[in-house]
């Protein structure tokens, strides 16, 4: 959607870096503004670009800062990395999250067993194109995975850019096995192992790992829509450090017309180099074949 581009404000790599979504040049939120459906059919959707293919750098849009910018997360005051887990460098697709999506942590699933993680509904993007952060990309829904995390459902979407050459061909999850083999098995694998690295056990799958197919998908993020609708609306229980201002929600509790005056100029700034430590390989044994 050619009317959304990005404000940078810092350098990439640094505690200072914020990126805002901006529509038609004024700066708007990435998680309330940004409207899901990019149609009036609901089959093309909206999806934020938090981190392009094969980078590292856990970029996430800030549930808590005002108009939502995507910044890098951090853990003790120190920015965060995604591990190299052999062979898979960075993250292996274009990451991201639905816009006016909210797992809510206030319901349990019936099938997953386990409450929402209170995030965006997060976001893999399989086309062949690298995108970049803050873009909004149009695509459609293919299948999702339900990844258990804490005890918190915290559910993938498989989705494919619209305008991919394969886009024609890819309807449901079983296409892309036939048309791109392995890759649905190596996203299993990347998200079961990527924590080891740190310390951490591997992940755990409902659904022992199945990838659900679309409809189960479209499902997901409709009931994801409508979670985030009570949630703008004050009809649900929400952290209270949570940023629900926006500019054009009409309605919501925090609709503020006047809010994108509030956010810094365009500062934008070289990225800063990284600890080589980052790029270090990890082998990781005992993965199934």
């Amino acid at each position: 959607m050619s009317e959304f581009s990005t404000r940078q404000v810092g350098a990439l790599n640094t505690l200072d870096y914020q990126l805002y979504i901006e529509k038609d040049g004024s700066p708007v939120s990435s998680w309330h503004d940004v409207p899901l459906y990019a149609n009036a059919e609901k089959t093309i959707l909206n999806m934020i670009v938090e981190i392009p293919r094969w980078s590292q750098a856990k970029l996430e849009i800030t549930k808590e800062a005002t108009l939502n910018p995507i910044k890098q997360d951090t853990k003790k005051g120190k920015l965060r990395y995604v591990r190299n887990c052999f062979p898979h460098h960075g993250y292996i697709w274009n990451y991201g999250a639905f816009p006016q999506t909210y797992e809510d942590p206030n319901v349990v699933h019936p099938e997953t067993k386990a409450k929402g993680d209170s995030d965006p509904l997060d976001v893999c993007e399989i086309g062949e194109v690298r995108g970049y952060s803050g873009q909004v990309k149009q695509v459609k829904v293919l299948g999702v995975m339900a990844l258990l995390d804490e005890g918190e459902t915290d559910w993938k979407v498989i989705v494919i850019d619209v305008k991919d050459p394969l886009a024609p061909k890819l309807n449901d999850i079983e296409d892309v096995e036939r048309h791109m083999p392995g890759l649905i098995r190596a996203t299993n694998e990347w998200f079961r192992i990527y924590k080891i690295p740190d310390g951490k056990p591997e992940n755990s799958f409902a659904f022992s790992g199945e990838c659900k197919n679309s409809k189960y998908a479209e499902e997901v993020v409709r009931e994801c829509n409508e979670a985030w609708e009570r949630l703008v609306n004050g009809k649900t229980d929400a952290k209270s450090e949570f940023a629900l201002a926006n500019a054009t929600v009409s309605g919501s509790v925090s609709h503020d017309a006047s809010v994108a005056q509030s956010i810094p100029a365009a500062n934008e700034l070289p990225p800063a180099d990284v600890d080589p430590s980052v790029h270090k390989w990890f082998y990781i044994s005992g993965s199934p074949l």
